[in-house]
């Protein structure tokens, strides 16, 4: 077993520590909000025939679109929350590490296969994956996780296969495409020379703080119960306010105009992915809609981007991993989702 997979962030070699950054200004989230709003009011006085609704109507649907994504992934981010406790107080400190391989390889392949003991959408993940580090895994092990569980959940093969069934590929495009997307992020990861440079100062801190607090398990568990919910409940709110945002500021019907070109449909469809933000537990539906208007590949796409990389995904995973870190998954994730997306094209 190597030294890298059970060492806590913040302890690994060396004790490597990123440099303290100052604590972010809650203006900035302000000025990002107005810059949202002074954004539509120059749409609608520029671009009037850009939407066809009337800007109220339109800022009425981003908030209701806000509160219904708010509304829908709190569940799985306490349920998530409740199992990281359970990870992290509750089990022995090496259980985790004595059923998995020693092989990084190996370990990496099991844990992208965790979520199908776990049936809860990715926002539950973060949190999780966030104790899953705090009792030893290694930064790229966690990801490992943390990508591929959106997609193998149980409930996610289930919903696609009601939706899809076995139509064209789609849903064992998606399994077999999520599972070594995610293999491949944990294997770029796992080579990093600094993988604790992969998080967030603020959770190397918090990391610390856990590994040392006192009292009975109990009390323990009520401490970390507020510490998760104070770093994802943030995020979570803000994600769901720019998916709700997005929704006013960019045409839907622009996406849906490109849908019969077999490489723009992609393209489209994975824009469309980051930007509507629905839960992996229900996209399978939303995606069915678009299945007389975009390619199997796109649709396969969107299956694939939506649950890793959209935009409430980023903002909770940013509570845990740097700005840098996301950007390299992003990228990773959209080139191999839309290259797997042209391979369907040309199968099916």
């Amino acid at each position: 077993m190597t030294a890298q997979a059970t060492t806590r962030p913040g302890h690994a070699h060396g004790s490597h520590r990123t440099p303290v950054r100052p604590p972010r200004s809650p203006w900035i989230g302000v000025g990002i909000g107005a810059a949202i709003v002074a954004a539509l009011f120059l749409i609608d006085r520029f671009l009037p025939t850009l939407f066809t609704a009337s800007l109220p109507a339109r800022a009425q649907d981003g908030l209701t679109l806000a509160l219904s994504v708010l509304i829908e992934a709190l569940p799985f981010v306490i349920l998530g929350v409740l199992l990281s406790i359970v990870v992290q107080v509750w089990l022995p400190a090496d259980v985790i590490h004595r059923w998995l391989p020693k092989r990084a390889w190996a370990r990496r392949a099991v844990l992208s296969l965790l979520g199908m003991l776990i049936p809860v959408c990715e926002c539950g993940n973060v949190p999780f994956a966030r104790g899953l580090m705090m009792r030893g895994l290694a930064p790229a092990e966690a990801l490992t996780f943390l990508i591929a569980a959106p997609i193998v959940n149980p409930i996610v093969i289930l919903t696609t296969h009601a939706a899809f069934g076995f139509d064209d590929g789609i849903l064992v495009a998606r399994l077999i495409g999520g599972y070594l997307i995610a293999n491949l992020i944990g294997w770029i990861y796992s080579r990093h020379p600094s993988p604790d440079s992969l998080l967030t100062q603020r959770f190397v801190d918090t990391c610390d703080r856990v590994t040392h607090e006192p009292g009975t398990p109990v009390r323990r568990s009520l401490t970390q119960f507020l510490v998760e919910l104070r770093a994802v409940m943030p995020a979570l709110i803000i994600g769901s306010a720019l998916a709700g945002a997005v929704q006013v500021l960019i045409p839907r019907d622009l996406l849906l105009a490109i849908g019969s070109n077999p490489v723009l449909s992609i393209v489209a469809m994975m824009a469309l992915a980051m930007t509507v933000a629905i839960c992996s537990n229900v996209d399978a539906f939303f995606a069915l809609s678009f299945a007389s208007t975009f390619s199997s590949g796109a649709l396969v796409a969107f299956l694939l981007v939506g649950p890793l990389v959209d935009v409430k995904m980023l903002a909770l995973m940013r509570t845990t991993f740097t700005t840098r870190t996301l950007a390299g998954i992003v990228g990773v994730v959209v080139l191999a989702a839309f290259v797997i997306g042209i391979g369907v094209n040309v199968l099916v």
